[in-house]
Formats: C-alpha cells, sequence, structure tokens
C-alpha cells in the first residue's frame, strides 16, 4: 500500500487527537517543528481544519461534556394498558442530555463544543455529523469500536407525558479522568462547562477540582434519580447545579413536601458548596437561589405534544444567558421556561424554530404572561 503524504498523516494525526502538540506531531512523522506548522497552516486555509483546538478569546464556547445517543419514543395511540401489546407510534432521533444542550445552544447562535462517546458505528458516525452540521464542534468526542452507540426509550402516553424511560448509557462510563485529561486544553479554553451526570463519579469530581483551578464557571445538571450517587458531596467550586424535585429529594435523603421543603433542601446544597441552584417542577414551574433567598417562578400554560427533551432546553436557554454575562438567575429561568415549553409544543426533542438572536426576537411577557 502506498504510504500516505506527510500532510495526510498530520491531518489523520490531528483527527485521532484534535489537541496533539505540534512537537508530537514533528516527533511521530520525523519533520521539523517548522514544517509542521506550514503543513497545518495550508490544512487551516484548505478549511479541513479549523486551527486545530485553538480557540481565540472572543469565540471561547460552551463546553458540554456528557451523552449522546438515540432518541426512540413509542407513544400509545390510546390509554395504555400495562401487561399486554398497546399499538402505537415511533420516531427516532438524535438526542442525550449534553447533546441535546448542545444543540440548542448552537441554534440559539452561541459557539458550543461537545464532548462524548460514540461507538465507532454508523449511528455514532450519524449522531457526530448531525451535531457537526448543526455547528457543534465535535473534535473532541471519544470514538469506540466495539460497542454499540447509546439509545434512550422513551414510552409516551396518548397525551405526550412520559411513561417510562429506558437508557443504555454504559459507554459514558468511558469518558473517565483520564480520558477528559487529554482534552484538558480544550476544557481550559472554554467560556462556560456544562456536564449531564451521566459522567462518572470520579469524572465529575475531576471537572469540579479542574474548573476550580482554572477559574471556569462550572453547570452540572441531573439526569435522574439513580445518576444522583454521581454527584460528589463536596460541590466547592460548582457555578450551578440544574435538578428536578425528585432529584434533589434523593441527594437531601428525604420527601420534600412542599416549597418551603425544597427551599431548605437547597439552602442545604448550598452549605455543600454549590453557588446556585435551580430546581425545577414540571408544570408548576421553577425555584432558584438568589440573594435575597430561594424565588419561584411560575411554568407557562402550554399544549402539550411532547415532554421529551424539555428539561434539556429549559438547560440550555439557562446556560446561553450565563454565556451572554447574564447574572440575574431569574432571567435565565424565564428564558428557560420559554423555551421549555416552545419544546414541549413541538414533536422534535430540539425545537427547529429556535434560531439566532431568539431571546432579543421574542419577548418573554409575550410567552410567560
Amino acid at each position: 500500500m502506498t504510504e500516505l503524504p506527510k500532510k495526510e498523516q498530520l491531518y489523520e494525526l490531528i483527527r485521532a487527537n484534535p489537541f496533539i502538540s505540534q512537537q508530537d506531531l514533528a516527533t511521530q512523522l520525523g519533520l521539523s517543528r517548522s514544517a509542521v506548522a506550514n503543513y497545518i497552516a495550508t490544512l487551516v486555509r484548505e478549511r479541513r481544519i479549523l486551527g486545530r483546538a485553538y480557540v481565540l478569546p472572543d469565540q471561547r464556547p460552551v463546553l458540554c461534556i456528557g451523552a449522546s445517543n438515540l432518541d426512540r419514543k413509542l407513544r400509545s395511540i390510546r390509554k395504555l394498558a400495562l401487561g399486554t401489546s398497546n399499538p402505537a407510534t415511533q420516531d427516532e432521533s438524535f438526542g442525550g442530555v449534553a447533546r441535546n444542550i448542545a444543540e440548542n445552544l448552537a441554534r440559539l447562535g452561541a459557539p458550543v463544543a461537545l464532548i462524548t462517546a460514540v461507538g465507532n458505528d454508523a449511528s455514532g458516525r450519524a449522531l457526530l455529523a448531525h451535531a457537526e452540521d448543526a455547528g457543534i464542534d465535535t473534535r473532541g468526542a471519544l470514538r469506540l469500536d466495539g460497542v454499540s452507540s447509546g439509545t434512550y426509550t422513551a414510552v409516551l402516553d396518548q397525551d405526550g407525558e412520559m411513561v417510562v424511560a429506558l437508557a443504555d448509557m454504559a459507554l459514558n462510563d468511558s469518558l473517565s479522568p483520564a480520558f477528559l485529561a487529554t482534552r484538558q486544553q480544550q476544557r481550559a479554553s472554554a467560556a462556560l462547562v456544562v456536564a449531564d451526570l451521566n459522567l462518572p463519579l470520579d469524572s465529575i469530581a475531576a471537572l469540579l477540582a479542574d474548573t476550580a483551578r482554572d477559574g471556569l464557571a462550572l453547570v452540572l445538571v441531573a439526569v435522574s434519580e439513580p445518576k444522583m450517587a454521581r454527584l460528589p458531596e463536596n460541590l466547592s467550586g460548582l457555578r450551578l447545579l440544574i435538578l428536578n424535585e425528585g432529584e434533589l429529594a434523593t441527594r437531601v435523603g428525604r420527601a420534600l413536601d412542599g416549597d418551603a421543603a425544597i427551599g431548605a433542601a437547597c439552602l442545604e446544597l448550598q452549605r455543600q458548596g454549590v453557588q446556585d441552584l435551580i430546581v425545577t417542577r414540571g408544570a408548576c414551574g421553577v425555584m432558584y437561589t438568589s440573594p435575597g433567598g430561594v424565588m419561584r417562578l411560575d411554568a407557562p400554560a402550554v399544549n402539550v405534544v411532547d415532554v421529551t427533551g424539555a428539561g434539556d432546553a429549559f438547560a440550555a436557554a439557562v446556560c446561553w444567558s450565563l454565556h451572554s454575562g447574564e447574572t440575574d438567575l431569574g432571567l435565565a429561568c424565564r428564558r428557560g421556561l420559554q423555551l421549555s415549553a416552545m419544546t414541549i409544543e413541538c414533536e422534535q426533542t430540539v425545537c427547529p424554530a429556535l434560531e439566532p438572536g431568539h431571546f432579543d426576537a421574542t419577548p418573554l411577557d409575550t410567552v410567560l404572561d
């Protein structure tokens, strides 16, 4: 087989590890540093790479770390009957908490990158291709041979409410502290890091330590009550935790029977180190911490079509606000409720009507009041 030209060999090395140094490229290819720099400049001019992993200060992205998977939704045509066959319709799309947040952010016009794990299979390639088409930088993704990409299967009732969901997310355990260390340069160049709790406990702890050390803001998004076990006991360095009422109850180990109990639980987690919390409560709205105490916002009335992705849309709007320099968490939550409502009222996991300038073009009071 004819050996590839040096420029193509270099390109393949960068594809395999977008954060490889010029010195390592020179050593592996037997070239001088100046020759490597010339090849990289040529690839940039050809638009085959965008300056490798380096990001200009005014283009620092939101970096999303966590799950990408295929979403399968089965919706019952009539009232569900357990223990027997139910006629249903099926839809398949791309999902995963971190991936959904990243796509919402990209559609809103934010620079965004995604570190995730996929199988080196047709589904994994399709997931990454779709993300790249949406404007998401996926060069930091982990591609695994011999495993299937993750899947999430939701069963919805005839009103679009989720009855049960089954998730095959084991490959996310490959997003280990050792792997995340290979993406240190990308993480350090981010303006905001957003991670979901599909990551292993040790990886979440490593992100907390690294973001505190590097002075970065970290947002953690819960994904389910069982995976609250992946949240470290010490939350020092955490800018924001987004979770629902059941996940908060799991964390504090007791039932939460009203606003006062939720507020007390939020204060308990703040004593564990997190700066702020947002507790989503479905149709009851959200509660969030503020300098004046724990505040509450009601959710707008919506025509439910499909609730899948609503929580991820909420988190994306909050993160968009933080990335934009917004310090009012109440305004961020109002934007989150607006985007969540839009997502609930469409069939897609990520609302296709989103576009840059959305929050400037759509006043909040037209949706929430």
